[in-house]
C-alpha cells in the first residue's frame, strides 16, 4: 500500500477529496495534514470581514471531507522536508513518510512590527480569524471618543482594496457612533495594477465613498504607525518560512523568493514525487498571480495527476493550462463589487450578487452532507 500525503487545506486539495470521495483511491493510505480542520474560502472572505457572512458559511470543513474520501485529517503544520528520503518533519516533531506528496499550503505575509497600530495581516487565511474577532471585541468595548479612529491599509492590489473597504464597514456597522479615519498605501503608481482601467477608476470611486485617501507611491512608515489604531497588511504573497531555507526544504527546487518550481503536471521540477499547487507553486515561464482561481482550477488535475503517479502511470498525466485571462470580481464592501476581464471594467450592485452567486455555489459543494 502507498501513502499519499497531502499537507494543507486549500481549495485544490478540497476538490482532490471531493473528487476521490466519489471515486476512492485504491490500495492508497491517504493523509491530510493542516493546522486546523476549518479553512475559510478567500473568495468569500471579504464578505465576511464586512460581516455579511457568517465564518461558518465560508468554510470547508476538512475533517468530514477527508473522511469521506477515506483519508485521515492528521492536525499539525510542516516545518521541513526531506525529499531525498520521502519525508516531512512537522512542528511537534512528528515524522512522515510519504511515496506522493501534494503541497497546497498557500502562502504567508511578513508586516513590520508595530508599535501603536493593531496590526491585521490578511494572510495566512488560517490566523485571521481569530485575530479579526479580538479587533472587533476592542472596537465594540471601546469609548466613542473624540479623537477618530485611524486604519491604514498597505497594498493597493485586489486585497487591500477589498479588505480595507469590508473592515471599514463591518466597524461602522457596529459603531455608528464612533468616528473613523483611513488611507490605503501602495508603493505602486496605480491602483490595482494588471487591471482594466475602468475597474481601476471604479474602486478610487469606492474608497472615495468609504472616506478613504489613496496614497501612491508610498509604503508605512515609523511616523504614520505613530498616528495610527490598525493596520491591515495586503502586500504581495509571501513564501513560508521552511522552503526559504535550504536546511528545511533540502534539494526541492525554489525559485528565488521561495516558491516550489513545478512543471506543466503540477510537479516539482526537481523531485517528481512531490506535487505543489496554488499559491505555493511557481509556473514555469510567466509567474500566475496568487490569486485562489487559479488553485482553484488546478484542483480536477491534480486529482487525476496524483491518482495517474500513485499507479504508476507517468504517461497519462494531463497538463495544466492556465487561463489567459480570468474573471475578477471584487467586493466592496456595501453591497457592490467591480468586476473585471482583460480590457473590460464594470462596477455596481448587479456584480456583488453576481459573485455572492458564484461563491456560495462553490462553497455548497462542500457544506452538504456528503461530498
Amino acid at each position: 500500500m502507498k501513502r499519499l500525503v497531502l499537507v494543507g487545506a486549500g481549495h485544490a486539495h478540497a476538490l482532490a477529496l471531493r473528487a476521490w470521495a466519489q471515486a476512492p483511491l485504491p490500495d492508497t493510505e491517504l493523509l491530510l495534514v493542516s493546522p486546523e480542520p476549518l479553512a475559510p474560502y478567500s473568495g468569500m472572505v471579504p464578505g465576511w470581514l464586512a460581516g455579511h457572512y457568517r465564518f461558518a458559511q465560508i468554510a470547508i470543513d476538512f475533517e468530514p471531507l477527508a473522511r469521506a474520501a477515506g483519508a485521515r485529517w492528521w492536525p499539525g503544520e510542516l516545518q521541513a522536508l526531506d525529499p531525498a528520503q520521502r519525508q516531512l518533519r512537522l512542528a511537534d516533531g512528528t515524522l512522515l513518510a510519504y511515496d506522493l506528496l501534494s503541497l497546497n499550503i498557500g502562502s504567508t505575509l511578513r508586516p513590520p512590527p508595530a508599535r501603536h497600530a493593531a496590526l491585521l495581516p490578511l494572510r495566512p487565511l488560517g490566523l485571521l480569524r481569530q485575530r479579526y474577532e479580538a479587533l472587533l471585541a476592542r472596537w465594540c468595548q471601546g469609548a466613542a471618543g473624540d479623537r477618530a479612529f485611524v486604519v491604514h491599509a498597505v497594498g493597493g492590489g485586489a486585497a487591500g482594496v477589498e479588505s480595507l473597504l469590508a473592515v471599514l464597514h463591518r466597524l461602522r456597522q457596529l459603531r455608528p457612533d464612533r468616528a473613523l479615519r483611513s488611507a490605503l498605501l501602495t508603493r505602486s503608481p496605480v491602483l490595482l495594477p494588471g487591471l482594466a482601467p475602468a475597474a481601476q477608476r471604479a474602486a478610487q470611486r469606492a474608497l472615495a465613498r468609504a472616506g478613504v485617501t489613496l496614497q501612491t507611491g508610498s509604503g508605512w512608515s515609523e511616523a504614520l504607525d505613530d498616528h495610527s489604531d490598525l493596520l491591515l497588511w495586503a502586500t504581495g504573497a509571501e513564501a513560508h518560512d521552511w522552503p526559504r531555507d535550504p536546511g528545511r526544504r533540502g534539494a526541492l527546487a525554489v525559485d528565488a523568493a521561495g516558491f516550489v518550481c513545478i512543471d506543466a503536471q503540477l510537479r516539482s521540477l526537481s523531485h517528481p514525487q512531490v506535487f505543489a499547487v496554488g499559491d505555493c507553486a511557481s509556473w514555469p515561464g510567466q509567474a500566475l498571480p496568487k490569486a485562489g482561481v487559479h488553485a482553484v482550477r488546478m484542483g480536477p488535475v491534480l486529482a487525476h495527476n496524483l491518482r495517474m503517479a500513485l499507479a504508476g502511470r507517468s504517461d497519462a498525466l494531463r497538463t495544466h493550462r492556465p487561463q489567459q485571462q480570468s474573471l475578477a470580481l471584487l467586493a466592496t464592501g456595501d453591497g457592490r463589487a467591480i468586476a473585471a476581464r482583460g480590457p473590460l471594467g464594470a462596477a455596481g450592485a448587479w456584480a456583488w450578487h453576481w459573485k455572492d452567486h458564484i461563491d456560495r455555489g462553490f462553497i455548497a459543494r462542500f457544506q452538504g452532507d456528503t461530498p
